[in-house]
């Protein structure tokens, strides 16, 4: 598995270059992200929005658009709208949200006559790279879902191991965060834990080894598993977190990104095509991490 997010870059750009249609690209972040992603040959991008707009950032960055395409759509709905025609239709393999509010760019996604839905749960799952720890960590779901009951979660780890694959890791280990290690009635998650650990051995959740109920502590630390006296193989080492809820990963991505200075990349699985769902207030670095690892999906099989 991929270690870092320098080596996810260096994988992106070892593979043949995507096209990247970005939606509302009229946005100085976005657009400093299209830049350098172009510059290091990372991708082709399509910029959808508004396209006096756009020209007026590029030449303020000195950004040639003559080998872009442009399309025009004013308007937060009429920018989703379009820039997920163009994922459509095939002209791009990669939907990147520029300067609009998500859920805006979800309904387009989302539409079921002319969006990518892909007949499955639609869930979100986040790439982080910590400082201080030798491997990437996967985080979901911090932006979709707010309370998954059991068949969502289990949807939604599912979605996770084809990020984890992409990644080069094909056995990962899962681990379901909870208030308590330990199983108690009176805590959902952790019943939810438990059942999703019997899935697993059932062959219900395949493709991956499923640990829980953890604390985070006891999930990405051996040392406080083995301190608390835990049993649990998979104990301390996991590879993708699974919150509870979308307030606890929500918080969790949050603190990841703004306390422990944690570089990003977030994708929305479950659609035909990878949706790169940044914050708004997400840098640009941030957005080229996302475009990295939405190649590299793209290119373990065109589908998310």
């Amino acid at each position: 598995m991929l270690q870092s997010m320098n080596e996810l870059r260096d994988r992106a750009l070892a593979l043949p270059r995507q096209t990247v249609a970005v939606a509302c690209a009229h946005d100085k972040e976005a657009m400093k992200a299209v830049a350098q992603a172009h510059s290091l040959g990372l991708a082709h991008f399509v910029l959808v929005g508004n396209t006096d707009k756009i020209k007026t950032i590029a030449d303020k960055l000195e950004l040639n658009l003559d080998s872009f395409e442009l399309v025009e759509a004013r308007g937060e709905e009429a920018g989703a709208a379009s820039a997920v025609k163009v994922v459509a239709s095939g002209r791009a393999q990669i939907l990147l949200k520029g300067f609009l509010d998500s859920s805006v760019l979800l309904k387009a996604v989302l539409d079921r006559s002319t969006g990518l839905r892909d007949g499955g749960m639609v869930s979100h799952t986040v790439v982080m790279d910590v400082p201080g720890f030798p491997k990437l960590y996967l985080l979901t779901d911090a932006a979709m879902n707010i309370r998954p009951d059991l068949e969502a979660k289990r949807q939604i780890v599912l979605n996770a191991v084809k990020v984890a694959n992409a990644l080069g890791n094909h056995d990962p280990i899962v681990g379901v965060l909870c208030e308590s290690e330990k199983v108690n009635p009176k805590m959902p998650a952790t019943m939810d834990a438990s059942a999703l650990v019997e899935m697993n051995r059932n062959g219900g959740l395949p493709g991956c080894r499923v640990g829980g109920p953890y604390a985070l502590d006891n999930a990405i630390s051996e040392v406080a598993a083995r301190h608390k006296g835990m049993k649990d193989p998979l104990a301390g080492r996991a590879d993708i977190l699974l919150a509870p809820d979308l307030a606890a990963g929500n918080i969790f991505y949050k603190c990841l990104m703004y306390f422990a200075r944690a570089r990003s990349a977030g994708v929305v699985m479950g659609t035909k095509a990878p949706v790169l769902l940044n914050s708004r207030a997400d840098s640009h670095e941030t957005k080229i991490n996302a475009v990295a690892l939405g190649i590299l999906i793209a290119a373990a099989g065109g589908r998310a």
